[in-house]
């Protein structure tokens, strides 16, 4: 009973996090709960050693993420495809701008730096914590950081103007007079002069 009632207590307190955790990297809250509900079958079934652990919340992850990267190749291999991961509509009732642009540009980064950067960013784990869960090497996990943020940090900066040399109240006018055709840039403060320019 002692057991049940301390598995319960840890499946309250844990569940709401991981699966936030699990949505963002999966793209796919059906397949991020899936995946979580079989961790903590096998969490349960094992329950007397996992208690033991240091954190026990990090091997239920650690078997969630196993589990949807085995249902991504499954997929991946019957379509032989690329991905087409949508966008979650329901991930929580309300986000902002920033947290809607945040997700999006997160959607458009490939798994792997999607996993590393949720997993360093959101659970604050560590490069080993990381390398040890992925079961990839430190520097692979550095190399993804550092790529996924600098991908992420594109994605989330507005684009520059164009470079066109124009104000952007200057308007180009083509005019035709008794030398020819000419072109002609007028500013706001030229007004409509007709001094023509060949």
């Amino acid at each position: 009973m002692r057991a049940e009632l301390e598995f319960d207590s840890f499946y309250a307190a844990s569940r709401p996090r991981l699966l936030q955790q699990l949505t963002i990297v999966t793209l796919d809250r059906e397949q991020a709960a899936d995946a979580l509900q079989e961790a903590y079958i096998r969490a349960w079934q094992r329950w007397e050693q996992l208690v033991q652990y240091d954190d026990p919340e990090s091997w239920v992850r650690t078997v969630a993420y196993r589990r949807c990267v085995s249902y991504w190749r499954r997929m991946a291999t019957a379509r032989r495809a690329a991905s087409d991961v949508a966008v979650p509509e329901a991930v929580d009732a309300v986000a902002t701008a920033d947290v809607v642009a945040v997700r999006q540009a997160l959607a458009s980064l490939s798994s792997e730096h999607r996993a590393v950067l949720v997993l360093h960013e959101l659970c604050d784990l560590s490069v080993e914590e990381i390398a040890r869960q992925l079961r990839i090497p430190r520097g692979t996990v550095k190399s993804r950081l550092a790529r996924g943020r600098t991908a992420l940090a594109d994605l989330l900066t507005d684009p520059p103007l164009p470079a066109s040399g124009f104000g952007t109240s200057d308007v180009l006018v083509q005019t035709s007079g008794p030398r020819g055709a000419s072109t002609r840039l007028v500013g706001p403060e030229e007004g409509s002069r007709d001094d023509e320019r060949p």
